[in-house]
This record gives C-alpha cells, structure tokens and sequence, in this order.
C-alpha cells in the first residue's frame, strides 16, 4: 500500500507568546478528558486505547516543541516567563499519566490479551516500555506516596530548568574589553576580528571577548598572553557558582544539592536504593557496578599512557618557556605548540580547508553515498533566525523520509554545546499517511567574520558529523509508532552509536575530498597536511579519554552513592574521582560541576558514561567498513536497515549483533584511539 508523507512542521513565526500557557491548558483539558474515557472502555485493543493517546500526545509534543528549541536556541525574557509557567503544568499532566491506575489496567489486560500477538514488533514493544513505565512511576505506590512522587517530578522539573538558565545567564553576564591589541598576540587573525565586529556592535572601541565557545577556544588555545588566559579559563570554569567574577545570584551549588537529594527520594520511593539503579532501568548495562567496572578497566589501559602524555607536555613546557609547571590554562597552548613541533601541525592549519559552505554540503554527500539518499534545501521555510536553514531527505525511491532545521552559529541567548532534538516524529496517521519525523540540529560553530565565510576547526567539523549522526537516527526510521521510532525507546546507552559512528568519516581521504576546499582556491587538503593530520589524530588521546572517564566516573558515583539520609558532597566526590583517574590538576576554584548540564539538566544523570559504552559499539561497527570499504554501498545499507531504521523496536544489542554478525569487542576502540598497545 502506498502512503502519503505529512510534513506537520513548527510554525515559528506565528509563535504568540502570551498564549503559550492558555493554549497549553486547553491541550492539557483535552488529555485528561480523553484519558478518562479510554480508562473506562471495556477489553480496549491497540486501535481503541493506544492508538487516540498517541495521537493527543503527538499533538501535545508538536505544539510543545518549538516553544523548548526557541527557550534553548533564542532565549529572551518573555519566552522564558511563558516557558516556566508551562513546565509545572506539563511535568504534573506527565507524572498524573504515569500513574493512571485504569489506564495501566487497560494496558496491562491488552498485553494479557489474544490480540497482542496480532500487534507489530513497533507495537507490542510500545506496551512492554509503557508497562515498564507505569511501574517506574510509581503506579503501584498509595496515594500518599504518589502524591509525594508528583511533587518530587514538578520541584526537579523547576530546578533543572533553573540549573540551565544559571549557565546560560551567568555565561552572558561576562564580557572582557581589550583595548590592547597587543594583547590579543597569538590568537587567530579570524577570533580577533570578530571580537572587533562585536565592540562596534555595542559601540565599544576595541576588541570585545566572550565565554561563546568559539572565542573561549581561540583564547585558551593561543593566546601567548597567559593573564588573559587564566582569565578567561576562570570565567569559563566558574560559570554558575559562587567562584570566580560571576554575579553569586546564579550560584548552581544548592540546585545540584537539591536535585541530587530529590533523585535519591524519587529512586525509593519507587524500590531502587540509589538514582543510579533506578536509571539503568532503561540502559543496556545491568547494574552501575558493571558501569564502574568497565570505566575502571577503561581508566587502567588509558592511564599509563595519559601519565607520559602530561609529563612529555610538562618537559616540552620547561624546555621551551623555562616553565616548571603547568596551569590548567597552559594545556591547550602548549598542547597546540607540542603538536607543532612534533607533527608540524596546528589546529588553525586546518581551518581554511573547511569552510562551512563545503563542509556541509559535503557531509550530506557522504551520507548520501552511505545510505543512497539525497538532502535539499527546503526554499522559504519558517525558520527563527537568519542564521537558520531547513533541509528535506529523501531516499533512493524519491520517498520523504524526513526534515530538519540547522542553527550551526554561536550568538549571544543561545544555549552552549551541540545538540539533536525532536521536532515531530514519525508517526503512522492512517492507511494512507505517515507523518515523516523532523530533526533540529543545533550547533556552536564558529560563525563568519566580516566578509570571510565561517571557517570550520576539524573538531567543529566532527561536532557537524555527530549531532547529524544523531539526525539520520531519528529521520531514517522506519517505525510507525512514535514511542519506539528514532531515538525513542532506544537504550540510552545506545543512543550515542550513530552519532560516534559518523565521526569516523571525518578522517577518511575518501570522505574529507567532499567536506574539503580551501576557502580561497578550493583547493583540497593537500597530501602532506592531511598525513600530518592522520599522524596527530591520537596527539594525547589517552589525556582526553581520561578526561571523559573523569565526567562519567563522577556522574555515575554521585547517583549511585547519594542516600536518602546521607547526601554524597559532589566537591569531594569529584576531586577523590580526580585523584583517581585525572592527570591534570584542577585549581581549587573550578567548579566544571556547576556548569555540568548534560547531568543536572539533560538527559545524561547516571547516564554519561553512555559516550564510552557507545563509543565501543561505533568503532566496532566502522571496523566493518574499513574492512568493506568505507563507502560500500551494501554495508552501508546494512547499518541503515539494522539500525537507523529499526529506532527502539529490539534491544540495542540485538540491532547491532544483527547488523555486525557477533558481539561488539573493545579491540576496535583501543585501536582508533592509539591504546591497543
């Protein structure tokens, strides 16, 4: 049967934000009452209970959605009042759903029922998570319990919101004037130029800084002014706590304490004795202990080597600038000059070679060899910023697969980071309708400077490649049903397998030819650049891996050990697992934890070591095709068929034994990343 594809896309402009709240509670009414009715059938099948409460809810994210991304990506003050009117009110409708206690009867008597074998894969998986679920929401507890269960999910969705806004807000307050040029010596010709375009923009005379990630990099990087440096990487550091030159009003260090004791709360009152357990309800792994214990042995082959890696750096420090030690804002400057000498190679060699115009249009050529399907621009589309394009992808029948939005460009009310984010999903609307799934990819990358184009690092270009990684999951599948197609249902431990695994393409010859062009000449990353470039790619990879280790560790100890009565102290928690793993000492004013967003206000809390798990999986996936050939049209469709398409119908396991042919190894990992030895 042939279906017509929707594109249900966000209406951005016509966004009113003094009608958020008042629009959201007629969505809200609509839910409960409809929810009521289908608690109350009778032996109700997948079309009479399922089915309408997809359909609501599908409505409710599409209409929730663009409000969230604008919080996120154009952040002002009346958004931001419409936003934390709304989120209580969502966080209380989503919890009261999670412990229906008849529509959970219901869904368990269809799962007991004949007809639940006549479901699909898609389906029958959408009642085993529902189930599952219910249970973690606590739809057995007494009335007293869920009443405390409620509280706790609307307090944690208020004080995770505050811990971001904190960043954000606190990373705007701080601005450096330079008046000096002389001062900006050693930082790339393109950083200072567009701190001078951001003075003129607010009428100051000289060169304006900011914690943007951009210009955080190019000063931490090559600045030869070590004040600055230590400067800026204080600013940076300290974001959101009571250290260093930030107003104290956005202080995160109560919120962490609060929401860490809230997690533990939550975690019994639903049967698990730690946050950490109750998390990895929805992960492959099968306990925290399996996760320490997998960071542990990562920890004992990276850190020998990471030891070498920081003394070779603190000798060539002593032997070039006299310097007996290093700060923590020397690294980066000296880890540039070391690869200089040592490879002959600076993280600015490359930049010219990737403006953004090449790379993007390249990037999607390389996933249109892999997987045979073709990305165009989408002409006048809605979008919220100058900045912003929207994109179509089609596969090799001319069938649309899906849509999404790239905002690539840090600015000023922009959340930090890179980011994938569901617009709409995919969604089976009836015989003759598929809703196709629309993506927003969010980046920081370095924008344009007067009249040069933006000049892309290799790393931004990785960064590119990931978030798409994250992008094709969600678009490519498959699945009709909305709570197990793309990334939903996946294992979040899994969820990071595309995205690592399209990383890989960004060092292949083969690949770099398309994503590539002097931005002057066109010309190709030349021969020897580009061998200079493969020899430096593990340049202090252990250091790095480390550094991971060091975040997941923390992440995965402060969740597993919090107790209701004794609450762990996230600052010694970090500087013991610091003793244990890092090779880099951190001064005693940083506070990395109080900026820490992927865990005290994303998804990643007991979760961040997923980057490591997953890693594992996506070098082992491209080992196949370094074996087939990295643009082997037959191995790339087999990742497409197994996992792109799939989303959460299987174990994230299964998908990959299915698409590899055995169990993933750990051999590919240490090999990529220079640790096989």
């Amino acid at each position: 049967m042939t279906t017509t594809p929707v594109t249900n896309r966000p209406g951005f402009k016509a966004l009113d934000y003094s009608i958020i709240e008042s629009d959201l509670d007629e969505y809200l009414a609509r839910g409960r009452k409809l929810v009521a009715e289908l608690g109350a059938q009778a032996d109700p099948t997948w079309d009479q209970l399922m089915e309408p409460e997809e359909a609501l809810h599908d409505e409710l994210a599409r209409f929730w959605s663009p409000v969230s991304h604008l919080n996120s990506v154009m952040n002002s003050d009346e958004l931001r009042s419409a936003y934390n009117a709304c989120l209580p009110k969502l966080s209380e409708y989503h919890t009261e759903m999670g412990q229906n206690e008849q529509l959970y009867k219901k869904t368990q008597a269809l799962r007991d029922s004949d007809a639940f074998n006549q479901l699909s894969e898609a389906q029958k998986k959408t009642v085993d998570n529902r189930l599952r679920d219910f249970r973690l929401s606590g739809v057995a507890l007494p009335a007293e319990k869920q009443k405390r269960y409620m509280e706790i999910s609307l307090r944690l969705s208020k004080l995770q919101n505050k811990f971001s806004e904190n960043v954000l807000d606190s990373s705007n307050a701080w601005e450096k004037l330079i008046t000096d040029e002389t001062q900006l010596s050693g930082v790339p010709e393109h950083a200072v130029a567009a701190a001078k375009e951001r003075a003129e923009k607010k009428e100051q005379q000289g060169w304006l800084l900011n914690l943007e990630f951009p210009t955080y990099y190019a000063v931490i990087t090559f600045a030869d002014n070590e004040t600055l440096r230590k400067e800026i990487y204080t600013a940076y550091n300290t974001r959101a706590s009571d250290q260093g030159p930030h107003d104290k009003k956005y202080d995160n260090a109560e919120l962490m304490d609060e929401i860490l004791a809230l997690r533990v709360e939550k975690a019994a009152l639903v049967g698990f004795d730690s946050y950490a357990k109750l998390s990895v309800e929805t992960k492959m792994v099968e306990n925290p202990q399996q996760v320490v214990d997998f960071l542990r042995d990562l920890a004992a082959r990276a850190l020998p080597q990471a030891r070498k890696e920081m003394q070779e750096l603190t000798e060539f420090a002593r032997e070039t600038d006299n310097r007996e030690s290093l700060n923590a804002w020397d690294l980066a400057y000296y880890s540039d000059k070391l690869r200089q000498q040592r490879y002959a190679i600076s993280e600015e060699d490359l930049k010219p070679y990737f403006p953004a115009s090449k790379a993007i249009p390249g990037m999607f050529e390389v996933v249109s060899r892999l997987f045979g399907v073709t990305i165009t621009r989408v002409e006048n589309s809605d979008v919220w910023h100058d900045d912003v394009e929207c994109y179509a992808i089609h596969d090799g029948n001319g069938t649309l697969r899906g849509e999404f939005y790239m905002d690539n460009f840090a600015r000023a009310n922009k959340r930090g980071g890179a980011w994938m984010d569901v617009a709409v999903s995919r969604r089976r609307i009836d015989d003759k309708t598929i809703q196709v799934p629309i993506a927003y990819l969010t980046c920081n990358l370095t924008p344009p400077v007067g009249n040069d184009p933006a000049l892309l690092t290799h790393n931004e270009v990785t960064t590119l490649f990931h978030e798409f990684g994250h992008g094709l999951h969600h678009m490519l599948t498959l699945v009709d049903a909305p709570e197990v197609a793309g990334i939903s249902g996946v294992e979040w431990d899994a969820v990071e397998l595309p995205s690592q695994f399209l990383e890989n393409w960004c060092w292949e010859r083969e690949a770099l030819d398309l994503i590539s062009g002097h931005y002057k000449t066109g010309e190709k990353i030349p021969e020897d650049l580009l061998e200079r470039a493969q020899r430096a790619k593990n340049f202090q990879s252990a250091m790095q891996m480390v550094r991971q280790l060091e975040f997941s560790l923390f992440d995965m100890r402060i969740h597993s050990e919090s107790q209701p009565e004794k609450p762990v102290d996230i600052q010694q928690v970090l500087n013991e697992v610091r003793e244990e793993v890092a090779v880099v000492k951190a001064p005693s004013f940083n506070r990395f934890q109080n900026g820490f967003s992927h865990i005290f206000a994303g998804g990643y809390a007991a979760g961040y070591f997923s980057y490591k798990w997953a890693e594992v999986l996506s070098a082992d996936a491209f080992e196949k095709f370094e074996e087939d050939g990295i643009f082997n049209r037959e191995t790339g469709t087999a990742f497409m068929q197994n996992i792109l398409e799939k989303g959460g119908t299987s174990e994230a396991m299964v998908l990959f034994e299915n698409f590899r042919g055995r169990k993933p190894k750990i051999d590919a990992l240490l090999r990529h990343t220079g640790l096989a030895a």
